[in-house]
């Protein structure tokens, strides 16, 4: 049970946030999900697909919900399967 006025209000805060961050982590796996997909199926899309999934990851990073190298880290090794899988 919170005894301050600030812990109180961190109380409050901490649910909505939680449920905020990971609202946009499923939209990232859903993406991602999407993504890999289309590699699989080596559809003709597929670079949108990234495209798409980089928006929506690189948000999240500005958000505060994923860390900024992971991220990086991901969008590489996608992009490099999505090259492979179109040529």
């Amino acid at each position: 049970m919170a005894n301050h006025k600030s812990s109180e209000k961190r109380a409050r805060q901490a649910p909505k946030r939680k449920a905020r961050n990971s609202q946009v982590k499923a939209a990232v796996k859903t993406f991602e999900k999407n993504l890999e997909k289309g590699i699989a199926a080596k559809a003709k899309d597929t670079q949108a697909l990234l495209s798409a999934y980089t928006a929506k990851a690189m948000s999240a990073v500005t958000k505060g919900v994923l860390k900024k190298e992971t991220v990086s880290r991901k969008i590489g090794r996608l992009s490099a399967r999505v090259s492979a899988a179109l040529k």
